[in-house]
């Protein structure tokens, strides 16, 4: 068989003419992909694996600054994000009214009690306020980022590699969001706090006793908090919805840029978990983790926005490369993120998702 066209041959191979023509076109094809593409891409090319290794840079979690024309967005943002750890302990510490509420239901007619619960119950309401009106200023601030990150002339990877603090700060406000809703779903405490104030508000309403607490929160704030908190992943949500509502009110602009920016996220940290080359540049073992959960996030985010999800073949994630990228860590450190992708995606259970995938995640 000639060895450069795949067709019956004869001749001996030093004698073939057409192959030694093949040959030196193809020789001097590769010189000039190595001059000018680098071996990595050459590889690349010759693999055609184009499509889940195009993420091949890295991305500077750590360091990464505006550039001037980076400034204006980033400092938008920078004013939500700087509140984030602070919700995030404040959500940690919330300890709920369960024994003030329990006390007060099992003796209606003592009004110390009602009182008691009523005091210890209104001050975390205004926490719970709190966490709600940061979610809306996540959303403003995910949007602006988004705009940033899909306009016109470039591509996804083109934006990501230029403008590495805006990639940065979408990569922390997933990071947030996903340990908000952590946190979030192993305190029962929430929607038990929340569901007696609105109880409690009512009783008063009916009967006409002026309520402290009202003034915080009126009927419709109170109607759309109780919305966000009975999802079980209340941030995921806000994030969801946000970038669905950016693409239906961006008409000009293909859905493509928005899910290939996700897409690309998930595959910068894919890969530079997987190189040691780019982890050995982590100067701080809690990147590692950062950029898993970032991982994650994108592709939770991915998969709700995508019409066919990140699980069907024709996703541009690499979904096999990024569990198993989780399964290599420790696996005390990467159940929680196995999880979520267990439970918060939306289309693993769809018949499109490959038995292997399927069976990977069980």
């Amino acid at each position: 068989v000639c060895k450069t066209r795949w067709e019956p041959c004869s001749a001996e191979p030093q004698a073939c003419t057409q192959s030694r023509k093949h040959l030196l076109e193809l020789n001097d094809f590769a010189i000039f992909i190595f001059r000018f593409a680098g071996m990595g891409n050459l590889i690349k090319v010759l693999t055609r694996d184009i499509d889940h290794n195009a993420a091949h840079f890295f991305l500077d979690f750590e360091n990464a600054q505006p550039t001037e024309s980076e400034k204006e967005i980033y400092n938008q943002v920078n004013v939500v994000l700087k509140d984030a750890e602070g919700i995030l302990e404040d959500l940690q510490s919330y300890r709920g009214a369960g024994h003030e509420i329990r006390e007060a239901i099992q003796h209606p007619n003592d009004e110390k009690l009602q009182e008691k619960a009523w005091g210890a119950v209104v001050p975390l309401v205004g926490k719970l306020k709190k966490f709600y009106e940061f979610s809306q200023r996540l959303e403003a601030g995910l949007r602006g980022l988004l705009g940033a990150l899909t306009s016109t002339p470039y591509s996804p990877t083109q934006h990501l590699e230029r403008e590495q603090a805006l990639a940065k700060q979408f990569a922390e406000i997933l990071h947030f969001t996903l340990r908000f809703d952590e946190l979030k779903m192993t305190n029962p405490a929430i929607q038990n706090d929340f569901s007696y104030y609105r109880r409690t508000l009512s009783r008063m309403r009916i009967n006409n006793v002026p309520a402290e607490g009202e003034n915080e929160v009126n009927n419709e704030l109170a109607n759309r908090m109780s919305l966000f908190y009975a999802e079980a992943t209340p941030m995921l949500k806000t994030l969801s919805d946000a970038t669905t509502k950016f693409v239906s009110e961006n008409k000009n602009l293909p859905i493509e840029n928005t899910t290939d920016c996700l897409s690309t996220m998930a595959s910068v940290c894919r890969v530079m978990l997987e190189t040691p080359e780019y982890r050995s540049r982590f100067t701080n073992e809690e990147t590692v983790s950062f950029c898993l959960r970032v991982m994650v996030g994108v592709i939770i985010l991915y998969d709700h926005v995508h019409p066919v999800g990140a699980f069907a073949k024709t996703s541009k994630i690499d979904m096999k490369g990024c569990i198993k990228v989780l399964k290599d860590q420790p696996p005390n450190s990467v159940e929680g993120l196995l999880n979520a992708l267990r439970y918060t995606t939306k289309h693993l259970n769809d018949e499109t998702t490959s038995k292997q995938i399927k069976s990977m995640l069980q």
